[in-house]
C-alpha cells in the first residue's frame, strides 16, 4: 500500500472512531460454549477458543501481526490442518524476505487449546524438501514426537502425516520443524494450552510473542541459515518499528507469553513496569517462586510467561537489551575504515561490496556468504573505525523530527569525529496503523530490531482505538505478501 493510500485509510478510520464505544472486555472475554458433536452431523468448524466451563472466562490469547489456526470438531477430537509452506514475509515496509513457515504465515498461526483436549494435526509438506513436525515441550506418545528417522520417516514433498494425542499439560509451548536449517528459515509457531483451573490472579489480557533472528545481506532476500551473526531481529515476524503494539487498559492485569527459537538468547526488558515470571516452557511456576523483575532472559528453545498490573499509563517499550538486537539491516560498519594503514570508503555499490572488498567482484562465488560468525561480504576482515561522516540522507532524517533539539551539521559535516553514531530514522507515516494512533510524533526513530510497545491506555482511549481498528479492517485492501 502506498503512503497516500495508507494515510487516507487511517484518517477515514479516525473520522469514524467513537470514544463512547462499548467496553471491549465484555465482548472479548466471552467464549461461546463449545457445541457437543451430534452423531452423523459431520465436522463442526470453529475458531480456536476456550472450552465451556473452566475456560469460559479466560481472555483469548492475542499474537500481534499473526492469526489463529482454526479447527473442526470431529467425534470429540479437535482437528487442525497445518501446511509447511514457502512464505514471503515483510519485516519492515519494503523489506520482503523469502522464508518458510506454516499455513502461509511466518511464524505460524497460534494454536490455542485446553487441558484435556484430544487433538489431531493433519500436517502437509509443501516445501521442496523433506520435513517433520515436533511439538516442543509436549508430553505425548513416542510415535507422535516428530523426530525424523528416530520416530518417523520424514514427510516427503507433497506428502502428509497425521499426529494425534491428548494434552494433559497447560502453559506456553510451541511447534516447529525438527530440521535445524528449516528452523532458521522461520518454521515455528506458538501453542497455548489453557489450564483446567484458571490461574490466580486472573489475567485480563494475554499476549504471545515469538523472537527470531536473521542474517540477510542487503542484496539478498533469502536468510543465510549458516550464519551465526544476525542483522535482522523480529517479534512475530516483524522488526521494529513495524511490530504492532499491545493495547491494554490501565489497571488491567497483563500476561505476556514469550518463546525463542534461534541461535541467540534474549534478555527481554520492559520499561516502566515490574513483572513476575509466572511460567516457563515447562508450565506454571508456583507463586512462592515468583520474584520481581524488569528483565528476563529468554534462552534458546525456552518460553517465559510474565505478568504485571498495568498501573501506569504510557507507551512502554518491551525489547531485547542486547545492543545489536536493537538495530535493523546491520551488514558492515559505515564510514571511513582503516586496515593496514589504508582507508576504505564504505557505502559503495554492491559490486564493490559496499567498499569492503579488496579483490574481485563482491557478487562472485569467491566472495559469497561466509560460514561461521560472519554475515558474508566483508565479514572476515578486522577493521578499525576512524571517523564517520553525516550523510545528507541521515541529516535530513534527523531533521524530520519536530522534537529534535540538538544541532545537525550540514551535509558532509561530522557529529562526533572518531565515534560511531546510531541511526535516528523517523518513519511514522510509513508505519501508521490503528494501534499506533496517538503516539508521540517521531516515535518510530527509537524503535528498531527486536522492539515493540505495551500501550497502557485509559478505557476511553482504548475503546477509541478499537473502533479505529474495526474501521481499518473493513477498508484495508488485501495483499499477496504476508504482512
Amino acid at each position: 500500500m502506498n503512503k497516500s493510500r495508507r494515510t487516507f485509510l487511517l484518517k477515514s478510520a479516525l473520522a469514524g472512531a467513537s470514544a463512547a464505544a462499548l467496553p471491549a472486555r465484555a465482548q472479548e472475554h466471552h467464549h461461546p460454549p463449545e457445541p457437543s458433536p451430534k452423531k452423523g452431523a459431520g465436522p463442526q468448524k470453529r475458531e480456536a477458543a476456550g472450552a465451556p466451563g473452566h475456560a469460559a472466562h479466560l481472555p483469548l490469547v492475542e499474537m500481534p501481526d499473526l492469526e489463529k489456526l482454526p479447527w473442526t470438531l470431529e467425534d470429540g477430537v479437535k482437528v487442525f490442518h497445518i501446511s509447511a509452506d514457502v512464505v514471503r514475509r515483510e519485516f519492515l515496509p519494503g523489506r520482503v524476505v523469502d522464508c518458510w513457515g506454516f499455513n502461509g504465515s511466518m511464524p505460524g498461526p497460534l494454536i490455542e487449546i485446553n487441558q484435556g483436549d484430544r487433538v489431531r494435526f493433519v500436517v502437509e509438506n509443501n516445501l521442496p524438501e523433506v520435513f517433520s513436525m515436533h511439538w516442543h515441550g509436549i508430553e505425548l506418545p513416542f510415535e507422535m514426537d516428530g523426530v525424523p528417522g528416530l520416530v518417523q520417516d520424514p514427510i516427503l514433498p507433497g506428502g502428509r502425516f497425521v499426529y494425534e494425542f491428548t494434552v494433559h499439560q497447560h502453559g506456553t509451548f510451541f511447534y516447529h520443524s525438527h530440521m535445524p536449517m528449516q528452523e532458521m528459515m522461520g518454521m515455528i509457531g506458538m501453542m497455548v494450552i489453557h489450564p483446567g483451573e484458571i490461574y490466580e490472579p486472573r489475567a485480563d489480557r494475554d499476549f504471545g510473542l515469538i523472537f527470531q533472528e536473521w542474517a540477510i545481506l542487503p542484496n539478498n532476500t533469502v536468510p543465510n541459515t549458516l550464519s551465526m551473526e544476525f542483522n535482522w531481529l523480529t517479534i512475530n515476524g516483524k522488526a521494529g518499528p513495524d511490530t504492532t503494539p499491545m493495547l491494554v487498559k490501565q489497571g488491567e492485569r497483563v500476561r505476556i507469553r514469550m518463546v525463542n527459537l534461534g541461535m541467540d538468547h534474549h534478555p527481554i526488558h520492559l520499561h516502566g513496569n515490574t513483572f513476575y515470571v509466572t511460567g516457563t516452557e515447562g508450565g506454571r511456576v508456583p507463586q512462592a517462586a515468583w520474584t520481581p523483575q524488569n528483565t528476563v532472559l529468554v534462552g534458546v528453545a525456552q518460553g517465559r510467561d510474565i505478568e504485571f498490573e498495568a498501573k501506569y499509563a504510557g507507551d512502554w517499550m518491551l525489547h531485547c537489551h542486547l545492543p545489536h538486537h536493537m538495530m535493523n539491516q546491520m551488514a558492515s560498519m559505515v564510514g571511513p575504515l582503516v586496515h593496514g594503514g589504508a582507508g576504505i570508503q564504505a557505502g559503495k555499490t554492491m559490486e564493490a561490496g559496499m567498499g569492503m572488498i579488496r579483490e574481485g567482484h563482491a557478487l562472485s562465488e569467491n566472495n559469497g556468504p561466509s560460514l561461521g560468525r560472519g554475515l558474508g561480504v566483508g565479514s572476515t576482515y578486522q577493521e578499525t573505525l576512524t571517523q564517520l561522516p553525516v550523510t545528507p540522507g541521515s541529516a535530513s532524517l534527523v531533521q524530520q523530527s519536530p522534537h529534535a533539539r540538538h544541532h545537525v551539521p550540514p551535509p558532509g559535516g561530522k557529529l562526533v569525529p572518531g565515534y560511531p553514531q546510531d541511526m535516528f530514522m523517523v518513519m511514522d507515516e510509513m508505519i501508521s496503523k490503528p494501534e499506533t494512533h496517538g503516539l508521540r510524533a517521531s516515535w518510530t526513530a527509537g524503535m528498531m530490531g527486536m522492539m515493540t510497545l505495551v500501550r497502557v491506555l485509559t478505557p476511553e482511549k482504548y475503546d477509541e482505538i478499537q473502533e479505529i481498528k474495526r474501521n481499518w479492517k473493513e477498508q484495508k485492501p488485501a495483499t499477496h505478501i504476508h504482512k
